[in-house]
């Protein structure tokens, strides 16, 4: 049963960086065909906000282009999300995603919030 948790959210001032991490167990993420970061506000839809295909190949919102990076290692069996020039509106809880010929696994997500 392939399980994901996320970790690292918390409470940083805008400008400030944050690493999310995203464990996963029951399968190699380097076997999953796409993982991915979605973030929610409140009373908003769950928006994407990067992907990374089994390849290697990534795809980020133009939102957070140039400040967040998403990675994978490994050893760790863990996705990764760099999240540097952090802005208010980056405020939401975010979750981690694993799409595969099974359909989709989600996180149970982890606050970020960032105060002005």
């Amino acid at each position: 049963q392939v399980q994901l948790v996320e970790s690292g959210g918390g409470l940083v001032q805008a400008g400030g960086s944050l690493r999310l991490s995203c464990a996963a167990s029951g399968i190699s993420i380097f076997h999953i065909n796409v993982m991915g970061w979605y973030r929610q506000a409140p009373g908003k839809q769950r928006e994407l906000v990067a992907l990374i295909a089994r390849g290697g190949t990534t795809n980020y919102a133009d939102s957070v282009k140039g400040r967040f990076t998403i990675s994978r290692d490994s050893a760790q069996n863990t996705m990764y999300l760099r999240m540097n020039s952090l802005k208010p509106e980056d405020e939401a809880v975010y979750y981690c995603c694993a799409r595969h010929v099974w359909g989709d696994r989600w996180g149970q997500g982890t606050q970020v919030t960032v105060s002005s």
